[in-house]
């Protein structure tokens, strides 16, 4: 079954007894209208042998629009055209197998919704910094993040601050992590970000985001599911000491 909150409910769901929609989300409710829509950049073509593209809904289920949030409302309703933000893929039974995840908007547990590409472009400018990529999900409460940190900043901040050692162990220091924190922060108030969108923690990494850590693509797009699955340890520790 796939619900989302926007479409009021249930939108997919599969049958009983179909041991071919086992993997699959089932096929779409008749109250609603479903299609793919091409996703280029993730190499996904809707019009192939094999439909594959970000799922999009139609119908008079459908919310008007996120409270307060026109920016995020237009960016997900399209000619009436509801965006997932999920790759689906069709199956010959009708059915819709969920593949992957395009859409990097998500909701923090108090309810609030966050662009992440947004701030990651808006953190991204922070000079002691090479990458960033931030993380949330909806069961917790503030956002954190892995930093590649940019080598000579770092090394001259540790020079300056009489804290010795190489990059690597640089990026286990505390007080490293306090410091490319605190450049984040500085940052999120000059760009009057809202409370719920500052980072709380960083882990960081002295080796860049790679292609062979399968971590981007070639385009240099973060592939978050796999962020996420190489990060995981990093991400469980940095929610239990930010709390």
């Amino acid at each position: 079954m796939l619900g989302l909150t926007e479409t009021c409910a249930g939108s997919f769901v599969s049958l009983p007894n179909q041991m071919s929609m086992i993997g699959t989300v089932g096929p779409p409710v008749p109250n609603i209208d479903a299609r793919l829509e091409s996703v280029p950049d993730m190499n996904y073509d809707a019009l192939a042998s094999t439909p594959r593209g970000e799922i999009c809904i139609k119908g008079e289920t459908l919310f008007s629009g996120y409270y307060r949030r026109e920016d995020l409302t237009e960016e997900v309703l399209v000619d009436g055209w509801f965006h997932t933000g999920d790759i689906g893929e069709w199956q010959p039974d009708g059915s819709m197998k969920i593949i992957d995840r395009k859409k990097n908007i998500f909701k923090l547990s108090q309810g609030e919704y966050v662009a992440v590409e947004n701030l990651e472009n808006i953190y991204g400018v922070v000079s002691a910094i090479d990458s960033i990529w931030v993380y949330g999900n909806s069961f917790e409460s503030f956002l954190v993040a892995v930093v590649n940190p940019n080598k000579e900043a770092l090394e001259s901040w540790a020079e300056g601050n009489g804290i010795s050692g190489d990059f690597e162990a640089l990026c286990e220091n505390p007080k490293a992590k306090e410091y490319i924190l605190g450049e984040l922060s500085k940052t999120g108030k000059e760009k009057k970000l809202k409370g719920f969108e500052f980072i709380r923690a960083v882990h960081l990494d002295p080796v860049p985001f790679d292609m062979e850590r399968d971590l981007i693509t070639p385009t240099y797009k973060r592939k978050r599911p796999q962020l996420l699955k190489y990060y995981q340890g990093a991400i469980d520790n940095m929610y239990k000491s930010a709390k």
